[in-house]
């Protein structure tokens, strides 16, 4: 803060802004963009203060305030798209477009339960709020591996710590083990990445039997 004549919080009681500890504990560490981390405090400041429902920041609000065009002014003309583009591939926020008035316009929620059911209310036609969400072209949409969908749907919200940890294990691993690693986790009610991993490090230690009664090797690695 080179030149800021900020002397100190005040004394009395002070507003506080809402951050998830799970944000310190498994996200933080793995954002290594400057401009990234300020947009997501930043988001969680602006849309904590927001009390109707659904909370979102439009991009035009983001692109017009004066706070964050201060925060990320010394980053380039394009910092505001790059830090946006980072949060939705690291799925800390959700992005959809949506007919507000008479322009389509973008649209930023937080991925929390409450941003999650906000954008499935709008897209369901659940929340009627005059706004028409303009479903995304499939080109545009990012492709995901199965592995991800399967994390998700049995274990929790994907952190960037655990897309480093699936990447690579999708990587040793033939598809059809990771399916079944999981369905084994489900069934025996252990449900985490760490008994799935250990599920697959067994097999490739031990070999993994098929259908045919015979042992299959784990996928070769590539350089």
């Amino acid at each position: 803060m080179g030149g800021s004549d900020f002397s100190g919080f005040p004394d009395g009681p002070l507003q506080a802004t809402v951050i998830p500890s799970i944000f310190f504990s498994d996200v933080l560490s793995g954002i290594d963009d400057p401009g990234e981390l300020k947009l997501i405090l930043y988001l969680f400041w602006r849309l904590g203060r927001k009390r109707a429902y659904p909370r979102f920041a439009t991009r035009r609000e983001l692109e017009t305030d004066p706070t964050i065009r201060a925060g990320l002014g010394r980053m380039g003309d394009n910092a505001l798209a790059s830090a946006l583009d980072r949060l939705v591939a690291d799925r800390l926020i959700l992005r959809r477009s949506i007919q507000l008035k008479s322009e389509p316009e973008e649209c930023y929620f937080l991925n929390t339960a409450s941003g999650r059911k906000a954008v499935s209310d709008l897209e369901s036609g659940r929340l009627d709020l005059g706004q028409t969400v303009v479903p995304h072209p499939a080109s545009e949409r990012p492709t995901r591996s199965s592995i991800f969908e399967l994390y998700e749907q049995n274990v929790g919200l994907l952190t960037p710590l655990i897309v480093d940890e699936l990447t690579e294990a999708e990587r040793l691993y033939p598809g059809e083990w990771i399916e079944e690693a999981f369905r084994q986790a489900v069934a025996y009610n252990r449900r985490s990445w760490k008994y799935v991993q250990r599920i697959l490090e067994r097999w490739a230690v031990e070999g993994k039997r098929d259908e045919t009664g015979g042992r299959r090797p784990p996928r070769t690695r590539r350089p």
